[in-house]
């Protein structure tokens, strides 16, 4: 995940995250109407839209919109959607993942399929690049809770089993099955966490220099601006000089 990070990171500073809003509480929302359908209604009673709500609210997400979005659960009257997870390689030789929420899996496989190849690289099959990938949990905090001591020692009291700090936050990192837990723990340590979730940590990066990775990042990008996708995952690394040219 440290190079879609370094990808966020670049993109936020443009000012993308403000471009973009409302497509985030669409993804957002939907999301919370998956969830609420996979389970009971009630954050409270259900961890998955718990975690959904949670991380909408970190957004700034608007309460009428996550009330409706629940509400379009019970209602049964809202798309199906249905989880799918795309891999690939992308420019480079970049192992990428994709999650994605779609009421048409056959339009969404083909938007995907066409981002990939556009950028050069190739989506493949279920399970080709997802062995170089762990599935944990992600909690991130901002810089203002605490130094990087005071966060490694809440997080190793809680259970995690890796914390990252740089001058924007905190990104700690637990085993899937222990978010609950973890979150739970920390969160009566440092306060509310920005965002808890699951995702697909690399097991290893892929050196890229700033021409394939400004190719990755266009192709991220696109991916992200894609309505069903919801999630990016990808193993690049890049030096702090490529970086710096790339985000000036």
């Amino acid at each position: 995940m440290a190079g879609h990070s370094q990808f966020k990171n670049i993109m936020h500073r443009k000012g993308r995250q403000d471009a973009v809003r409302s497509k985030i509480f669409s993804k957002l929302a939907r999301e919370i109407t998956v969830a609420a359908k996979s389970g009971m209604p009630d954050p409270a009673m259900n961890p998955r839209l718990r975690l959904a709500v949670n991380n909408a609210k970190a957004q700034s997400m608007p309460k009428d919109n996550i009330e409706r979005a629940i509400k379009k659960a019970q209602g049964g009257d809202g798309d199906n959607y249905e989880e799918v997870r795309y891999e690939g390689y992308g420019p480079g030789g970049v192992a990428v993942i994709v999650e994605a929420l779609t009421d048409n899996r056959n339009r969404t496989a083909s938007n995907v399929r066409a981002i990939f190849s556009k950028a050069g690289g190739a989506m493949g099959e279920t399970g080709s690049v997802a062995f170089m990938f762990d599935r944990v949990g992600e909690i991130y905090y901002p810089a203002k809770v605490g130094d990087a001591d005071t966060v490694m020692e809440a997080a190793i009291e809680a259970g995690a089993e890796d914390v990252q700090s740089d001058e924007e936050g905190h990104t700690i990192y637990c085993a899937f099955e222990d978010i609950g837990d973890v979150s739970t723990a920390l969160e009566a340590a440092l306060g509310e966490a920005e965002s808890v979730k699951a995702v697909f940590k690399p097991q290893t990066n892929t050196p890229v220099d700033a021409d394939k990775g400004a190719s990755l990042m266009r192709m991220i990008d696109n991916l992200d601006d894609d309505d069903d996708v919801q999630n990016v995952y990808a193993n690049f690394e890049m030096s702090d000089e490529d970086m710096a040219k790339l985000s000036a």
